[in-house]
């Protein structure tokens, strides 16, 4: 069950069905990312059709190491000029690949418990809302006049709308004239946004004041 089909002569059957898979496999791989993430459909179709051509290039150097070298030289020529991925376009990427790689080797049911395990656990932990807690942080920017005390201005408004509230950075703006306060926070179940925005615009002289997500600094893709 867990040996490859594959004998030392690839048979047409045996290309169909690896092939097949790949497709198949692939489109289901991108239909749960697509039902779980929002994403583009160039992405969907780049998760469907990569476990085609990853186990085709496998099937094609099968055994011969100076195609296998020729083919990795080829791969380290390419220069991705797309927009920055995310940590989950990464993974999704990986998991097509791998599963190229593998049906490329004639392991189809390795392949399968491949996905297999990859779904069910995804649900797993998205049922257990596992590492939801670093999802919910935001930043927090507040402008204050030079003339004005930040220190400790905000400190009851923070403990009111927010589980948790950090000061990460302080800097000055507009030749000097204007602070800007960043923390990082955590929003609590209630918060009205609006509320807050208001009630910290009343302390820091109505100047702009904006919460949002915090911008993700350590994309490498």
């Amino acid at each position: 069950m867990l040996t490859s089909i594959l004998t030392e002569t690839i048979t047409f059957s045996s290309l169909l069905l690896i092939m097949g898979l790949a497709l198949v496999l692939g489109t289901l791989a991108a239909l749960f990312y697509i039902k779980t993430t929002p994403t583009s459909k160039s992405f969907a179709l780049t998760l469907c059709f990569l476990p085609l051509i990853t186990a085709t290039i496998i099937l094609v150097v099968n055994g011969n190491l100076g195609a296998g070298i020729a083919v990795a030289g080829s791969f380290s020529l390419i220069r991705f000029r797309s927009a920055q991925g995310t940590g989950h376009e990464i993974l999704a990427l990986f998991l097509a690949a791998a599963l190229g790689l593998t049906l490329g080797a004639g392991y189809i049911a390795i392949a399968c418990m491949l996905l297999i395990l990859y779904i069910l656990f995804s649900l797993l932990l998205r049922a257990v809302h596992f590492g939801e807690d670093e999802e919910r942080m935001r930043e927090l920017r507040i402008s204050v006049p030079e003339s004005l005390d930040y220190e400790g201005l905000f400190d009851d408004l923070l403990e009111k709308y927010f589980t948790f509230s950090r000061l990460d950075r302080v800097k000055t703006a507009e030749m000097g004239s204007i602070y800007q306060l960043t923390y990082t926070v955590r929003p609590s179940e209630t918060l009205s946004s609006r509320e807050c925005l208001d009630q910290i615009r009343t302390r820091n002289g109505n100047l702009p004041v904006t919460l949002g997500r915090i911008p993700d600094k350590n994309v490498t893709m």
